[in-house]
Parts: structure tokens; C-alpha cells; sequence
């Protein structure tokens, strides 16, 4: 595939049979299948999540996102009309202020004024593009608390089974609260699984990335070089970077799980791949001819066609053996997307 066609959004289509989106977790976490990848043979094996452990060499590092994701689908209805709007929480400004998705759009006009519950409110301060606002909520008591009461589980539109609850949305480890989608690789792990882990040898760290619905906004730009990326909250600390550091220079393995542990690993490293530690915003889009200064290996999902996410995916292996990869998983019907199976990259 010659180099022009890295940047022609249509190459990263595939043919996924409705049936094969997953709409409900499997039990046990790490019983769903894994699609092995070795890179360097061009060969693929197909196992069940808990073989993970017999990938992974003591030395290895792990590096995992803590986010723990919201309730942060909203309902509510204007205060002069009534009319039913829906509301998701994208991305905290400050105390009171947020970028939000809104339906219908329309709806919600700079200074509309919605009423959620009898404790909680908002007004539209700006509106943007595709359903954007900023809105500023109107409550007394601690916002959180009255979020986890009003809020709903911010599954994705591909997902029509409202059943799961939102723990199972959540990874074992979740701990930090501000996504409003989960880091979906890291739904395979049980406590036990990471006990055999860490118990082989293999170091666990964590960083964060508050994942935004921005995730599932498809590539709209044929030339994928004019997309507009969106931009996530990510930190990573002090002694998460002097452990990755050093592994660097001992030649250990540092294998991201998930697109979103990419992202941090990649936005806070230098050129020559030192990790500082720090926080901000990151829009980071990663694409074939990419040169990954951090990461390894990668454990992930699979991906919407024509996506950000399938493209990372394409950075590391290839566009030609990204797309064979997922045509094979559609044959042997894998299940796709945030409650499907995994593939391990290595």
C-alpha cells in the first residue's frame, strides 16, 4: 500500500455484521476471547483473555488507565417548554461549568435553561459544533453526590441493552472519577488475573486519561490529515515516569492496555522517548508512519471502522495487517467494540 493512502479515511473500512457488536459483557471479565498478534511473524493465535498471563515476561510493565467513568448521561426538559432534552457530560471546566453533548441540539440555545431533577439544573453558556455546549449546573450540595443520583451509565450508541450495570462499565481498578466512556481493554481484568500478574513478576502502573465521548466521533474528512482530534485530560506522576524510564533503559517490555494508556505514554514522552510527568490536554492523533517512542506491545479492543482508535491500531501494525486482522475476527466472529473480545499486539 503506497504512502498516499495512509491518509484516506476509507482504507481503515471493514464489513461488521450488526449481530457481531457486542451488547452485553461476557462472565467471568477475562473469559471474553483474545486475538493474539505477533507482529514480527505475522502470525495469530486465538486464545481467551486469561492466556494474557502467558504472554507477559517478569519485567514486563503494564501500564493501565485509572479512570473511573460517571453517570454522566442526563435527562432533563426546559424550564418554558417542556421539551425532553438529553445531556452528556464530555468534559469539566471548573466547579460549576462543563462541555456537554446535548439532543436534540436544536433544543438548547445560549441561555436555555433545563431542569434535571428538583435538585439539579443547568443553563447553556456556549454552543458549538455537532451538539457541543458549555453549560453551567445550578445545584446546592456536592455536585457528585447528586450526579450519582440523577446520572445514568453513558453507554455507546452501538450498545441498545440498557441492562448493564454500571460497575461492569467500570474497570476493577477504576479509581480516579471523570470519563464518560470506560477504557474499555482494561474491562477483561479480574482482581485474580492481576494478582497471577504481578505475582509472575510483572509491574503495574497507572496513569490516567479521562476518556470523552470525542472516542466515538467518527473521521468525517476523507483526507484524515483534516480531522479535528479531540482533546482528553491526561496526567501521569513522578515515580510512574522514574519506573518507566528506567525500564526504557533496562529493554523491558512496556505494554499499554488500551488506546487511551497509548495516549498518555505518547503525549508525555520527549523525542528520544523519556516520560516527564505531568497534566493537561491532549489531541494526540496517532496514524500510520507514527514512530512510537514508548510503547511496545498494546492490548485493546476492536475498534468502529474508519476510526481514530482503528488507525492507532494501524500505526503499530500496518494498515494492510490492521484490516486483515479485522476481517479475520469478523470471520471467526469475534465480538466487537467496548463489551467485545481483546487482541493482544506484540
Amino acid at each position: 500500500m503506497m504512502d498516499k493512502d495512509i491518509f484516506n479515511k476509507h482504507n481503515y473500512f471493514y464489513e461488521l455484521p450488526e449481530e457481531l457488536i457486542a451488547q452485553k459483557p461476557v462472565e467471568p471479565r477475562d473469559s471474553s476471547r483474545l486475538l493474539v498478534y505477533d507482529r514480527q511473524n505475522d502470525e495469530v493465535e486465538h486464545k481467551h483473555f486469561y492466556d494474557i498471563i502467558d504472554y507477559l515476561k517478569p519485567n514486563d510493565i503494564l501500564v493501565v488507565n485509572k479512570t473511573k467513568v460517571l453517570p454522566a448521561r442526563l435527562f432533563g426538559e426546559k424550564v418554558d417548554t417542556n421539551a425532553k432534552i438529553e445531556i452528556l457530560l464530555q468534559k469539566r471546566i471548573d466547579l460549576k461549568h462543563w462541555d456537554v453533548l446535548v439532543k436534540p441540539a436544536k433544543r438548547a440555545k445560549v441561555g436555555t435553561i433545563i431542569k434535571i431533577s428538583d435538585e439539579l439544573s443547568c443553563k447553556v453558556i456556549e454552543e458549538g459544533d455537532y451538539g457541543a455546549r458549555v453549560i453551567e449546573f445550578i445545584f446546592n450540595g456536592v455536585f457528585e453526590d447528586i450526579l450519582y443520583r440523577v446520572g445514568t451509565m453513558p453507554l455507546p450508541h452501538y450498545i441498545k441493552n440498557n441492562e448493564t450495570k454500571l460497575e461492569r462499565y467500570q474497570t476493577v481498578y477504576a479509581k480516579d472519577e471523570g470519563s464518560s466512556a470506560a477504557p474499555t481493554a482494561g474491562l477483561h481484568f479480574t482482581n485474580e488475573l492481576i494478582e497471577k500478574i504481578k505475582n509472575k513478576g510483572i509491574q503495574i502502573v497507572e496513569v490516567l486519561l479521562h476518556v470523552g465521548v470525542g472516542t466515538f466521533r467518527p473521521v468525517k474528512t476523507d483526507n484524515i490529515l483534516e480531522h479535528t482530534m479531540h482533546s482528553e485530560y491526561y496526567q501521569i506522576g513522578e515515580e510512574e515516569c522514574k519506573i518507566l524510564n528506567k525500564a526504557k533503559e533496562n529493554n523491558q517490555r512496556i505494554i499499554a492496555v488500551g488506546t487511551t494508556s497509548v495516549r498518555v505514554l505518547e503525549s508525555a514522552s520527549t523525542q528520544d522517548g523519556k516520560l516527564i510527568a505531568g497534566s493537561g490536554f491532549t489531541n494526540i492523533f496517532i496514524y500510520p508512519s507514527y514512530k512510537f517512542k514508548v510503547v511496545d506491545a498494546l492490548i485493546t479492543n476492536f475498534h468502529l471502522p474508519e476510526s481514530t482508535l482503528i488507525m492507532l491500531v494501524s500505526a503499530l501494525c500496518g494498515i494492510e495487517n490492521t484490516m486483515k486482522i479485522y476481517n479475520l475476527a469478523v470471520k471467526d466472529k469475534y465480538r466487537f467494540f467496548s463489551f467485545g473480545d481483546a487482541m493482544f499486539i506484540h
